[in-house]
């Protein structure tokens, strides 16, 4: 079981690829905020409603400072295949080996239809301009996250 991140604690570095194979790192983000969040499959009902509110509010949080960052254990090719089918805007990175979903809590035990399974937690940690951590949510529900992110950090539509 991964230990979870608490705010203040240096978020945990990492490059993986994009959808397009292109290495993206947390460093190339310093000087801005960064919502990273993690989702178990792409192309699956609830992380596709996730990805597009994100998505729909990309704007938003750019213009308050944010970028947007999903990370899931598929393959960058699955990755493009989601980003075609649903028009998505936000960088998608591909973490098959699981390592920056551990590194950040976000995989281990959890309850699915009951039952305990080990598997990817739908965590949302976002990061400041220094690497530190402002928030870690984890357990989040896939409908109402962003809606409930935008509240949360006062981020408003111009």
């Amino acid at each position: 079981m991964s230990e979870r991140l608490q705010p203040g604690d240096t978020a945990p570095a990492f490059t993986l690829p994009d959808a397009d194979g292109n290495e993206v790192s947390l460093a190339g983000h310093l000087g801005r905020k960064v919502i990273v969040y993690f989702y178990p499959a792409a192309l699956t009902p609830g992380c596709t409603k996730q990805a597009c509110d994100f998505t729909d509010n990309l704007e938003v949080f750019a213009g308050a400072g944010y970028d947007v960052i999903g990370i899931s254990p598929d393959k960058p090719e699955k990755l493009g295949k989601f980003r075609e089918a649903e028009d998505l805007k936000v960088t998608l990175l591909s973490d098959p080996e699981k390592k920056v979903l551990e590194a950040y809590g976000a995989f281990g035990e959890k309850k699915l239809y009951g039952k305990t399974v080990t598997g990817v937690i739908r965590s949302t940690v976002i990061v400041d301009e220094q690497g530190k951590v402002e928030h870690a949510l984890y357990n989040v529900k896939a409908t109402g996250h962003v809606a409930k992110l935008l509240r949360d950090l006062k981020v408003e539509a111009a």
